[in-house]
């Protein structure tokens, strides 16, 4: 609103092609005049003012030659003048038609078509730069926004979910007053408790896409043995080994959601594992310019259409799903959204014998020798 007012009180101005055939027009006649100029300078100025004869034929002197010469000057000026601005006009509408596709197609994004692209042909140049880049922006904005449309869809749906369950029990508890209110409470308080994870899981996947946090020096193997350690009765519940290793992985970020992008990374491949004799396996890794974390671990069989699916927001499919385990649908979405905040990639790929294989890698920042002892002192 604000832009559009500021854009409705702006005054009129020259349009860009009266300015531009202004130009032209101007530039021929400053090379006009020039050109004048350097006829008199160089070649009027030499001819004798007094009355010549030679031979007995008359000589034009410098007077007779400017009132013959000023006339023709001045009819070339003018010439030049209509020649300049009819020609500048129609160059200027030749050179600014691709500027006027690239409006029309931004009035349209402004409307609200983001499917209109302007597909401009031609060799590269500016305006061809300048239209495959906003072909591209709109591109990218309207999959973001079919992507924050489903998934507004599906938290709408989510949330309403337990909101519906908490109104029946409620309904059951004023139409039965003898109902086990201990019951009834527990059933309350499971329900209410994923009604907070998933709030609390989205307002995680809300920060993580704006990037509202601040970047420090973090290390990544530090961060995923504080995650083992934190997950180590979930697995021992489950039965599932844990191991970490790796080097010192130095990145930019915050300490705090690159935690919880490998707790969420080590719980799924704990609840999904095999039960009984599953093992997980994070490995810290430091490529040329980059940080490489793993997390392999075992389970069943995936196929790789339903691995490309885990990524997405509230994907809790049967073959993603333990019996004993049923999350909010967001984790691996949250992992997506914190590792792209961090400039990072992620990759998730099926292991040969089963289980999946999560690669995340982000940024290397210069390694400081202190930063290994300072990070352990911020875990303990």
């Amino acid at each position: 609103m604000a832009a559009e007012t500021a854009t409705a009180d702006r005054p009129p101005g020259l349009s860009v092609r009266l300015k531009l055939t202004f130009s032209y027009a101007g530039f021929l006649m400053l090379a006009g005049g020039l050109l004048l100029a350097t006829v008199w300078v160089f070649l009027l100025r030499y001819v004798p003012d007094h009355p010549m004869v030679t031979y007995g034929r008359f000589v034009p002197n410098r007077s007779d030659l400017q009132r013959a010469f000023v006339p023709r000057a001045i009819q070339a000026m003018v010439f030049l003048l209509v020649f300049g601005l009819a020609g500048g006009w129609f160059l200027a509408g030749r050179m600014l038609s691709p500027l006027t596709r690239i409006t029309t197609a931004t009035r349209k994004a402004a409307a609200g078509s983001l499917s209109h692209r302007i597909e401009l042909e031609g060799r590269r140049d500016e305006f061809r730069e300048l239209a495959d880049s906003f072909d591209a922006m709109l591109a990218r904005i309207e999959a973001q926004v079919a992507e924050q449309q489903r998934f507004a869809a599906n938290a709408s749906h989510e949330l309403r979910t337990p909101l519906a369950v908490t109104q029946t029990l409620i309904d059951v508890a004023r139409r039965d007053p003898d109902h086990d209110r201990g019951e009834l409470l527990e059933r309350l308080h499971v329900v209410n408790a994923r009604a907070i994870d998933l709030t609390e899981a989205l307002l995680l996947l809300s920060r993580a896409d704006q990037r509202s946090f601040a970047r420090e020096p973090v290390d990544l193997s530090l961060i995923a043995e504080e995650a083992a350690e934190t997950l180590l009765p979930l697995a021992e519940k489950h039965d599932v080994s844990v191991e970490t290793s790796g080097e010192i992985g130095m990145t930019a970020g915050s300490h705090t959601l690159l935690l919880q992008m490998i707790t969420n990374l080590l719980h799924n491949a704990i609840v999904h594992n095999l039960p009984g004799h599953g093992t997980v396996q994070i490995t810290t890794t430091v490529d040329p310019g980059s940080v490489v974390l793993t997390v392999e671990s075992t389970g069943e069989a995936l196929s790789p259409h339903l691995v490309a699916t885990f990524t997405e927001p509230f994907q809790r499919g049967t073959a993603r799903i333990h019996r004993d385990h049923a999350g909010v649908g967001l984790g691996l979405a949250i992992v997506r959204s914190i590792v792209r905040a961090h400039d990072g990639t992620l990759s998730l790929t099926p292991r040969a014998g089963g289980g999946l294989c999560a690669t995340v890698r982000l940024p290397a920042t210069a390694r400081d020798p202190e930063s290994r002892d300072q990070t352990a002192g911020m875990s303990d």
